[in-house]
């Protein structure tokens, strides 16, 4: 498989939701499966094993100090520092044991406005720019947080 991507957030958390509203709009096809793992994407470690995609991509809503909806990629580097959604487990803890599993990597964040209530348009309009260069295979426009 080319690509499996992995939504994470919590629909009822305002912004928190761009994992989920991604999943809801990004088809899968025969190059890439796309999950929905709520706020426990450690429960979708085993399909993660079982596809060994050639890149695993994972998407959430992460505080990075920038504009609402700004889209980056965030090194591995700096995944351990930073407060990343909802969910249990530490992202820099999955990633280390999933990357056995995958040929590459990518953690994308989004940058929210709020947790609470309805997702703002800054972070939809970024979900949809992001399923178009995920459609597209145009990550490299994606820049690199700093």
């Amino acid at each position: 498989m080319d690509c499996l991507v992995l939504c994470i957030g919590n629909r009822n958390g305002g912004d928190d939701a761009i994992g989920p509203y991604i999943a809801d709009n990004l088809e899968s096809d025969e190059n890439i499966v796309v999950i929905d793992c709520g706020t426990v994407p450690e429960n979708y470690t085993s399909i993660v094993k079982r596809y060994k995609p050639k890149q695993l991509i994972i998407i959430d809503a992460v505080e990075m100090n920038l504009l609402p909806g700004e889209i980056r990629i965030v090194p591995e580097g700096k995944i351990g520092r930073m407060h990343i959604s909802t969910h249990g487990i530490p992202i820099s803890v999955l990633m280390d044991y999933l990357r056995r599993h995958a040929e590459t990597m990518l953690f994308i964040g989004i940058q929210p406005e709020t947790m609470s209530g309805d997702m703002t348009i800054h972070v939809k309009k970024s979900g949809d720019r992001l399923i178009e260069l995920i459609k597209n295979k145009k990550l490299k426009q994606i820049e690199t947080l700093q």
